[in-house]
């Protein structure tokens, strides 16, 4: 009685928990790069300068590469050359994700600019940055899109916010 009680349990708390913890590590993985996005805005707004946040393959200096799940790196960029020198300090680092999701962006953007008046510049007319699981099923897309003026949210697969479309 014991065992059949125990299997009955599990077969309904196993799935349950699965989508528990894969709700969570995507949510972590969005609102990671979301903050960090924000806290660039906001930065470059209080410093009256741009903040770079970049794709980093190596958490120091920024990739050619529209993988963000790679990790990225937010600095300012002092001299306005597109590179981090040994003078300028990074301000955010985050590492590569240790899951197998993916993070990549529409428009071949690997880097975001925010100038001083926390516009975004460096992308193309808003772009769609689409988090992946493995399994890549829709009920585990989620979305950041970033538009020109600055503006950021979190989409669920299917939804579109001025003009930009979770896929």
């Amino acid at each position: 009685m014991t065992m059949a009680i125990a299997a009955i349990l599990l077969t309904i708390g196993i799935p349950s928990f699965r989508y528990v913890t894969n709700s969570n590590r995507i949510a972590g993985e969005v609102n990671g790069l979301l903050g960090d996005l924000q806290f660039a805005r906001s930065e470059a707004i209080k410093e009256g300068r741009s903040i770079t946040v970049c794709v980093s393959n190596d958490q120091a200096t920024c990739a050619n590469s529209t993988t963000w799940n790679s990790g990225w790196i937010v600095w300012a960029d002092v001299n306005n050359n597109n590179r981090v020198d040994g003078s300028e300090v990074l301000l955010r680092v985050q590492t590569p994700f240790t899951s197998t999701d993916t993070f990549n962006a529409s428009n071949n953007v690997s880097t975001i600019i925010f100038n001083r008046e926390g516009y975004a510049t460096g992308i193309a007319n808003g772009t769609v940055i689409a988090l992946h699981d493995a399994t890549n099923t829709s009920v585990w897309t989620r979305c950041l899109a970033v538009t020109l003026i600055g503006q950021m949210t979190t989409q669920l697969a299917g939804t579109t916010f001025n003009g930009l479309t979770c896929s």
